[in-house]
């Protein structure tokens, strides 16, 4: 390259521009040079050709896209030189990917280089295709490739770069690699005395064990000898001896591979593999050379891994502890980071837990380290360490860091005090201490989830009742109160507060001014929290005080008129119940125990970003069981009350009390289901009313498939011989239906019911399955697993593994649209009975019209937007043929059920419809989509339908959407539009419009000048 004059006075340009403009003005000179110099294949010598080939790699090095020339790169490759060869073989490697056409012309080529004897040539080979892979290479190289590597007449050069090249060969492809011939091939590479062939060996053994470590039994001993000669020093040339280590590298990749083997039984080898740990561990320490303990700490922490793999014996284990302890004492800020993170992986191992307590003090003091990474590692071991003998100390240390944590560390902070205060709580009492502190100083931070969980727990244990509102009256006196403490503390005296009533400063009277002072300050969602507050010391208060239920009056007369639905609602029947005397007692009693749940907190923990990957976070969420709310059958209880008759919705008083606090309200198991608050079980009746169960069975799913009713979609077979349930009703009509509104079931057969209430708002949508078992015996091994499409975001709360006799369990799925599509999402459901498995694969009706809202445009809005769509891609036009007849009434209800709204008296036409709607995503934000529908009154199985949006995507997918609404009108829309006749509607008395057939011939036969 160097003789190359033009290639030198070329790049001293470059390095000669005074600026980007200048250089892209002379890279462009040269690519348009080098162009015209390609086309002249006469003049374009071998030499010229190199020359300019270089040119391109040197151009694509400094960022600019060279789409021209690969075929002249690739055509050096096959060149008899070595000067040309290595050019087409470097620039190839750097300019084309694996996918690329002209690479396939260039395998024969590779190939006769590889087997040929030129060593040059076969390395040259070697190191394009490890660079590109692929799988054409693979499929049509790996066996040559395997041949060099145990071949033993090739050079170690050669065979170490033949092992690179199979490693990357078998990422791309793992069948090139065949287990049965090559695993003892690869236990005799093993016993290679070059540590090059064998450093690339150990790579690619690496690889293969990581993919079935059985097959490869045979190379564990192996690898337990080269870690003993690596110890020992023996035989390991001053090459590959790194700063006294010998060959740092070998040693981490042997003991990696180690790692995916289960155990070692042999007592030899494990006695072998025990010694060199026990060197390494013991031959370990802090350095001022940075790049010795670099490469000392590789080996050790690698060390360290491989000893909690074998769960080695307790004194060694306390020997890594001991050694991790010196580590977190240290200066070097990445020293002590490496010793927190894998003292956190130690707490996987049970017998060092009380060791690694013996360094808390440090551990604590790493909490005010400056590196942020260190706080974070050293909170996230404190957390993981923590149990009853410790906690309160630690829970109180993370308070006291919680003042002086910035912000990106507090609301991670606070949430993992909470969870350690719950679960190592030595009494009631201090849990709820620690909570209200932790509102008090950090209530930006603290999520609902956490006073949630305290209400809960207040609400569950009378004893602790009196305790909690005493402490929530005291934080009332601050003068800067943060808004959660104000909502903890208004539910909690709303409840609890007429225990007070003898203490000074805790009349109902009282409380009632002191929370109202507060009420100006507060944001909208509170509000509603203080009226019902009011509402029970109003309640509580026996006989009425008339001046304490006028004031209260007068604040609900107030906001009787609020804009907020939410707020008005409750005002208007607070006050309208609150003449009712005994029925107003009855519907605001104190709220009942809460059923036996699980923390929601873990789950939420898990979601905090954290890199290590044996976090404790995790370890803890391990060992917790589900959050899903498991609610039991409800009873009927003998001399239970009659239901409430007052002259307002019931359903809205239902609604009202159980959502005054918030998500928190759930059903009393004692309470009859007649009572206004049984909607609170959502949609599924657990134990039907006979004869409400659907009669409309099919035959079981077993060997001869889905039945002919049944969308072979929605449900799939698992086993023949243990899956064989019969259904109840119709799995795609139910899917349809769903589609359609947002609460039904979803799927039933005799042992379950899975029901369906979903929220839409914009792009987002939270759903919740509600699963109830319908029998006396459990459900067991339940598992819900969603399977998302790619424009959906899919977060499903985990089920419990077992579904109580007669109860029902909730799991919220939250939902995002990314981008307009049709693709559903799938429900991946199974469960066993006795010794039956079901399985169940259900479409959850998340579909593109659930992101649409309703808009209805005039004219004056309509057409500047219809004219602004200039045709394809954004305006599509098809003529639809095959339609489910329709009369228009019936078509405009069908498309205002799925949210696209029809906008009359806008086409002059009476058989034709105009519609419009707003399809919400995270990639088009609030998009207007705008449609046209052209009926026959001829021939109402044929129709023109033009769709317009500002999207293409989104114009295709709303266009194929409702073409597959009318050419199949799902069972579940039938109800929401009007029977059709026996046959089309008669047309009104104009002019015939041209047919779409015709229409489709002439696609500028529109309506003239209006659309």
């Amino acid at each position: 390259m160097s003789g190359m004059r033009g290639l030198s006075v070329f790049i001293s340009d470059i390095r000669n521009c005074q600026n980007k403009e200048a250089e892209r003005l002379r890279v462009d000179k040269e690519l348009g040079n080098i162009r015209t110099c390609f086309k002249n294949e006469k003049v374009l010598t071998p030499y010229k050709k190199k020359k300019y080939v270089w040119k391109m790699l040197y151009i694509h090095m400094l960022g600019y896209d060279v789409d021209f020339g690969h075929m002249e790169a690739v055509s050096l490759i096959s060149a008899p030189k070595y000067p040309e060869k290595q050019v087409g073989y470097i620039v190839t490697s750097c300019l084309l990917n694996e996918n690329h056409d002209f690479l396939r012309l260039a395998i024969n080529t590779v190939r006769n280089d590889i087997i040929g004897r030129n060593e040059t040539f076969q390395c040259l080979a070697l190191t394009l295709v490890g660079n590109i892979g692929g799988r054409d290479f693979s499929e049509s190289l790996a066996p040559d490739v395997q041949k060099l590597l145990i071949s033993s007449s090739c050079r170690p050069l050669v065979r170490k770069k033949a092992a690179l090249c199979l490693l990357r060969l078998f990422r791309k492809n793992p069948d090139a690699v065949n287990v049965d011939g090559w695993a003892d091939r690869m236990a005799q590479l093993l016993d290679e005395r070059d540590l090059g062939v064998l450093t690339s060996s150990t790579s690619l053994l690496v690889a293969l064990v990581s993919n079935n470590h059985e097959a490869y039994s045979s190379c564990l001993p192996k690898c337990v000898k080269i870690l003993e000669r690596l110890a020992r020093n023996q035989d390991v040339p001053q090459e590959y001896t790194y700063y006294g280590i010998p060959s740092p590298w070998l040693q981490v990749k042997a003991m990696r591979a180690l790692q995916y083997f289960p155990t070692i039984e042999d007592p030899s080898t494990r006695k072998a593999l025990f010694e060199v740990l026990q060197r390494i561990l013991m031959g370990t320490d802090v350095v001022k050379n940075v790049n010795k303990n670099n490469a000392s700490h590789a080996v050790l922490f690698e060390a360290l891994s491989l000893v909690m793999h074998l769960d080695a014996e307790k004194e060694m284990m306390s020997q890594c502890v001991a050694l991790l302890g010196k580590f977190i004492s240290v200066r070097e800020p990445n020293i002590r980071y490496l010793g927190l993170e894998n003292m956190t992986r130690m707490l996987m191992v049970t017998d060092v837990q009380d060791i690694i307590k013996k360094h808390q003090s440090q551990i604590i003091t790493s909490l005010k380290d400056p590196d942020i990474s260190i706080r974070r590692r050293a909170l996230d071991l404190l957390y993981g360490m923590c149990d009853v003998s410790n906690a309160k100390d630690i829970v109180e240390e993370l308070l006291q860091y919680l003042s002086t944590a910035e912000f990106s560390m507090r609301e991670e902070l606070s949430l993992k005090a909470a969870i350690l205060a719950e679960k190592f709580a030595p009494d009631l009492s201090w849990y709820v201490d620690v909570i209200l502190q932790l509102i008090d100083k950090a209530g930006d931070f603290v999520s609902d989830d956490i006073w949630f969980r305290v209400v809960q727990f207040v609400t569950n244990n009378e004893d602790l009742q009196p305790y909690a509102a005493s402490k929530a009256r005291e934080y009332l006196d601050k003068i800067a109160i943060h808004e959660t403490m104000l909502k903890v503390s208004a539910y909690i005296l709303g409840e609890y507060g007429h225990l007070l009533a003898r203490q000074p400063g805790c009349s109902a009277s009282e409380l009632f001014s002191i929370l109202h002072e507060k009420l100006p300050t507060v944001s909208t969602p509170t509000i509603p929290i203080l009226l019902s507050t009011y509402a029970k010391l109003l309640m509580h208060t026996q006989p009425p005080d008339p001046e304490l239920q006028k004031k209260i009056w007068a604040v609900f007369k107030k906001y009787e008129s609020c804009i907020d639905v939410e707020i008005q609602q409750r005002a208007v029947e607070y006050f309208e119940l609150s003449k009712k005397g005994a029925a107003f007692m009855d519907v605001l009693a104190e709220m009942p125990k809460f059923p036996e749940r699980q923390s929601s907190l873990i789950r939420k923990a898990e979601d905090v970003e954290d890199t290590a990957d044996q976090s404790a976070i995790k370890l803890r969420a391990q060992q917790q069981p589900s959050n899903a709310l498991v609610l039991a059958d409800p009873q009927p209880v003998d001399g239970a009350p009659p239901p409430l008759k007052v002259p307002i919705n019931p359903e809205s008083v239902a609604r009202s009390v159980s959502q005054a606090y918030g998500t928190l309200s759930s059903i009393d198991p004692q309470t009859p289901s007649p009572d206004l608050l049984s909607d609170l079980l959502g949609p599924l009746a657990i134990e039907a009313a006979p004869g409400a169960v659907s009669t409309e069975q099919h035959g079981p799913i077993g060997a001869e498939g889905v039945p002919e009713e049944v969308d072979g979609s929605a449900i799939v077979p698992v086993e023949e011989q243990t899956n064989s349930v019969e259904l109840i009703g119709n799995i795609a009509e139910r899917f349809h239906a769903l589609c359609l509104k947002d609460s039904g079931v979803l799927y039933e057969d005799p042992h379950i019911q899975i029901g369906i209430k979903a929220e839409w708002r914009g792009q987002h949508g939270r759903l919740v399955l509600f699963m109830g078992n319908k029998n006396t015996s459990p459900l067991t091994s339940v598992q819900a697993l969603i399977l998302p499409p790619a424009h959906l975001k899919l977060d499903l709360s985990p089920v419990p593994d077992t579904i109580p006799p007669r109860a029902q369990v909730q799991s919220p799925l939250e939902v995002m649209n990314i981008r307009p599509s049709r693709d559903v999402a799938v429900l991946d459901f199974s469960y066993k009975f006795g010794t039956n498995m079901v399985n169940a694969k259900l479409r959850i009706p998340a579909t593109l019209n659930k992101f649409l809202q309703p808009l209805q445009l005039t004219s004056e809005e309509f057409f500047p937007q219809w004219r602004a769509l200039s045709g394809p891609p954004l305006k599509l036009q098809e003529v639809v043929r095959g339609v489910r007849p329709l009369a228009l009434p019936e078509m405009a209800n069908l498309f205002n059920s799925f949210h696209v709204t029809i906008c009359p008296g806008l086409d002059p036409n009476p058989n034709n419809l105009v519609a419009s709607t707003t399809f919400y995503s995270e990639s088009t934000g609030a998009m207007l989509c705008l449609a046209r529908i052209e009926t026959d009154p001829a021939d109402r199985t044929q129709l023109r339908m033009t769709v317009g949006s500002g999207d293409p995507a989104l114009t295709f997918e709303l266009k194929e959407f409702i073409k597959e609404q009318l050419i199949t009108i799902p069972m579940g829309s039938r109800a929401l539009v009007p029977a059709a006749g026996p046959g089309p509607a008669p047309a009104p008395p104009v002019a015939q419009p041209p047919s779409p057939a015709a229409l489709a011939d002439d696609p500028g036969a529109l309506l003239a000048g209006l659309l």
